[in-house]
């Protein structure tokens, strides 16, 4: 724990020589270790900084157990969104299935996919995601 409150400790005193200061209010920190620990905030200097499970970074959740489970429930459940707010396209008689296909690839798809290239990708993760797949093809 020390180690953290050194780096935050240069951290502070780098900011005060280039002029910026840290806002105690946003600024948090996520400690990742496999290792359960209490939830504990740090102070440096008048300044406390709060400790937290989990943030949205990019667009994507980390979280301290760094697994990536949770992440996949929610972009899944994005691409359900996705899809059932295009549902009178994708089950319309009047586009053939080439376009049906086309709007799944451009519009579903992403939203489940973005920042998958950061993904540790495990068995039952694949399935979940071939199992989203297959059920918005049908």
């Amino acid at each position: 724990m020390h180690a953290l409150e050194d780096t935050f400790q240069k951290l502070k005193e780098i900011s005060i020589q280039v002029v910026l200061t840290i806002n105690e209010h946003k600024t948090k920190y996520l400690r990742c270790t496999k290792k359960q620990h209490k939830i504990e905030g740090i102070d440096i200097t008048q300044t406390h900084l709060e400790q937290v499970k989990s943030f949205k970074y990019l667009g994507s959740t980390v979280n301290g157990n760094n697994t990536i489970e949770e992440e996949i429930k929610r972009r899944i459940s994005l691409g359900n969104k996705a899809c059932y707010a295009n549902q009178d396209l994708l089950k319309s008689k009047l586009l053939t299935k080439n376009s049906k296909l086309r709007m799944y690839k451009t519009i579903v798809r992403p939203v489940v996919t973005f920042a998958c290239e950061t993904w540790v990708l495990k068995e039952n993760i694949k399935t979940k995601l071939k199992l989203f797949e297959r059920k918005v093809l049908r």
